[in-house]
């Protein structure tokens, strides 16, 4: 069974939620961004790390605003279920931007990133890449793929939403490249459900675009 959870910001307090410890061997968990367990480098971050890679289920995340690039780029590109992953280790896995992934006979369509709005704030204390925002190649990359298949996928999970699901949303609208790519998407692209993550909310938009916080919830 594949299940979708959203933002940790590496609060080891979520994999020891009831519903998460109850998972089996074949399952999988799939993050929509803000994984945050790769941050410091440190050596409490490789032990949680390990305990998250040892564990009975896989973890795949994606990445969002709020990750350091410098250090999750450094671990090596593998395939996983038909797509490309950083392997962190064990069964915990980095989902690349645009990379499609087949589980449970299931396809998924992934791309993490985002654009943060206090991002003034963390250039100055240090605490902002540049790798957050993705860059038109790696869109344009993503499309190809998405074409390779007949753009046609079963689940399409992000961190940030398509822009008209953020218009309705949010009143101080900050509608990124990113946001409008999505909007292409969601018109081009046939799926079933697509889940983002970004708002730390639990909420159904609309009959197919679900904002994701703390739910998991089990892909049927």
């Amino acid at each position: 069974m594949v299940y979708v959870t959203g933002d940790m910001h590496g609060e080891i307090c979520r994999f020891e939620s009831k519903n998460i410890r109850h998972l089996k061997k074949n399952d999988t968990i799939i993050i929509c961004g803000d994984f945050g367990f790769i941050w410091d480098g440190g050596e409490k971050e490789h032990r949680t790390l390990q305990q998250l890679g040892n564990s009975r289920f896989s973890i795949l995340f994606l990445d969002g605003k709020h990750e350091n690039f410098d250090l999750l780029n450094k671990y090596e590109i593998k395939t996983y279920n038909w797509g490309r992953v950083r392997h962190i280790c064990g069964r915990l896995y980095h989902a690349l931007r645009g990379e499609i992934y087949m589980i449970d006979g299931k396809t998924f369509f992934a791309f993490g990133g985002g654009e943060s709005p206090d991002k003034d704030m963390r250039i100055k204390s240090g605490k902002w890449w540049k790798e957050e925002m993705p860059s038109i190649e790696v869109m344009l990359q993503a499309k190809e793929n998405l074409n390779k298949i007949g753009e046609k996928v079963d689940y399409i999970l992000t961190h940030e939403p398509p822009a008209h699901i953020k218009n309705l949303l949010e009143k101080n609208k900050n509608i990124n490249p990113l946001n409008t790519f999505f909007d292409f998407l969601s018109e081009n692209v046939t799926y079933k459900k697509w889940f983002f993550g970004c708002l730390h909310v639990d909420q159904k938009i609309t009959s197919k675009h679900v904002a994701v916080f703390n739910d998991l919830i089990a892909l049927e």
